[in-house]
């Protein structure tokens, strides 16, 4: 077989990365994921090496997070005073780590395709492809979380895997599906290249028809639950220039009286919405003269976001999600665990302080939270838990899971994105979060400053959402939605219990393959 010129296979690298771009949130072509690997399985057959093949990968890859987290530049330019060629380069580390999956991806595929072929014929790819994506997917650690499976969140029948895989499922599927594409592209006979269509056929067929049928079967579980009407209030708060606080939290009461009037029976305000630090001794809400009383003017219960403070002044705070009842009492309190790098904890800041002078001034350093809760809600005869997650720990199927032992009936998530602007950060956050709900098969609400607000169902439909804006160029009032979730008891479903079984299994069938393969042979010969 001639080579095939080296900017044939860059091309069709870049044409591979651009690909998830334009699948995925906030361009949303979702249809191209089902091909999106196809030219990268074509150049990483084409190439010269493993070693090329890697390098095709690691350029798929490197345009996918470069273009998909354009985003990161701003953030490092408004908000660490960072000069743009700084930032610029900033991402381009960030990416070309992230780009990893792929070049892993690519050079397991071509080495054992080689391997394969060596001793008869190559394995398929449509086995291949699933096998290496998932699990290069499972091993990789990522600053910033996400998977294949993000193109397909407003593809509901096509996420439904999610109960029982996690987001790699959806994951395998699309790989699998691309895989069956190149076999039929690339097969060395036409048997292979029949059978290679076939199997990609089946793939997307079945995923869909089992994702119809089990929406089917929660819709009408959800039907039967009761339902609890939620009011969500989504603030646009700036985050180097936010309003005084008596102005930020009189906005915030407004916009809950009116839910409340409106019916609402529980409350939701953002991450960090309450403008004053609270001790964490607090019992109750101030007294109804005082001007940092949260409950005023509303008489529903309120799930909202504060910073919490310990009676040690030199202590770090405490990124918080509290609960006040219709008494005012202080009935639930969950502590951030899950903390971003530089953005909200900076390390060895508790045993050398004195960085603190070298950091900019929107860097946070918050204590971390020690344990997953729920928040008890009593409505009529009903007692109810509801299950908190803070920012962005609603990307992160293993807090999902960990969440899951307290079977919450709502997952109510606290979100401040401000720091992102009108950018696609905020719909990339909402779509990973799409997939907590099927996982969990519990309803969520997210308030989020300055949006994306939505209400997800069970089954991992966006019910209802707001707008994304950014706070520092736009300033609105408070935007609501009202909705009713129906109370399923989350945490029941097979991954909850089993965990990431399928990149255990991907992995170790991959790598097993890699490393013993060469002993098989010999031993054969």
């Amino acid at each position: 077989m001639a080579h095939t010129p080296r900017w044939i296979l860059l091309t069709l690298s870049v044409l591979s990365g651009l690909s998830w771009v334009v699948a995925g949130p906030d361009v949303d072509v979702w249809p191209l994921a089902y091909v999106g690997l196809v030219p990268l399985l074509v150049a990483v057959e084409r190439a010269r090496s493993t070693r090329q093949a890697a390098l095709c990968g690691w350029v798929a890859g490197l345009v996918a997070n470069v273009l998909g987290f354009a985003w990161i530049i701003e953030l490092l330019t408004r908000h660490a005073a960072m000069p743009g060629l700084l930032g610029a380069l900033a991402l381009l580390l960030l990416a070309a780590y992230q780009a990893l999956v792929f070049m892993l991806f690519a050079a397991a595929v071509r080495g054992l395709r080689e391997r394969s072929r060596a001793r008869g014929a190559a394995w398929p790819l449509w086995a291949l492809a699933p096998a290496c994506m998932v699990a290069f997917e499972f091993l990789v650690p990522f600053l910033f979380p996400w998977y294949l499976a993000i193109s397909q969140a407003w593809v509901p029948p096509m996420i439904q895997l999610a109960e029982f895989t996690g987001p790699l499922g959806v994951t395998a599927v699309i790989a699998l599906v691309n895989g069956g594409l190149g076999d039929a592209l690339l097969g060395p006979s036409r048997r292979r290249r029949v059978l290679g269509g076939v199997a990609a056929a089946l793939a997307l067929v079945g995923a869909l028809g089992f994702g119809t049928w089990r929406m089917a079967a929660i819709d009408e579980a959800r039907a039967q639950a009761p339902t609890l009407r939620v009011g969500v209030v989504q603030t646009h708060v700036p985050m180097n220039s936010p309003p005084a606080g008596a102005d930020q939290l009189a906005a915030l009461q407004a916009a809950s009286a009116e839910l409340d009037a409106a019916g609402a029976e529980l409350l939701v305000w953002p991450e960090s919405s309450y403008p004053y630090a609270l001790p964490r001794a607090m019992a109750a809400d101030a007294a109804p003269e005082s001007p940092y009383r949260v409950r005023d003017g509303f008489d529903a219960p309120v799930i909202f976001g504060a910073v919490t403070r310990a009676p040690e002044r030199e202590r770090p705070p405490w990124n918080s999600a509290l609960m006040l009842d219709q008494s005012g009492r202080v009935t639930g309190r969950y502590d951030k665990m899950h903390l971003l790098l530089f953005g909200e904890y900076i390390p060895l800041l508790d045993t050398f302080p004195s960085l603190r002078a070298l950091l900019p001034e929107a860097a946070s350093h918050f204590a971390r939270g020690q344990a997953v809760t729920s928040f008890p809600l009593r409505v009529g005869e009903r007692d109810l838990r509801l299950g908190p997650l803070i920012c962005y720990e609603d990307i992160l199927p293993r807090f999902g899971r960990t969440l899951a032992a307290e079977h919450p009936h709502l997952l109510v998530n606290l979100t401040n994105d401000a720091w992102f602007g009108d950018s696609a950060e905020p719909w990339q956050h909402l779509a990973l979060s799409v997939l907590r709900a099927v996982e969990l098969r519990a309803d969520m609400v997210r308030a989020v400053n300055p949006g994306v607000s939505a209400f997800i169902d069970a089954s991992g439909r966006v019910r209802a959402q707001t707008f994304s804006l950014d706070p520092a160029r736009e300033q609105r009032p408070p935007a609501t939605l009202l909705v009713d979730a129906a109370l399923l008891e989350g945490g029941h479903t097979f991954y909850a219990r089993a965990g990431d079984w399928l990149g255990y299994l991907c992995a170790l069938a991959v790598l097993g393959a890699w490393l013993l393969w060469p002993a098989l042979t010999r031993r054969r010969a």
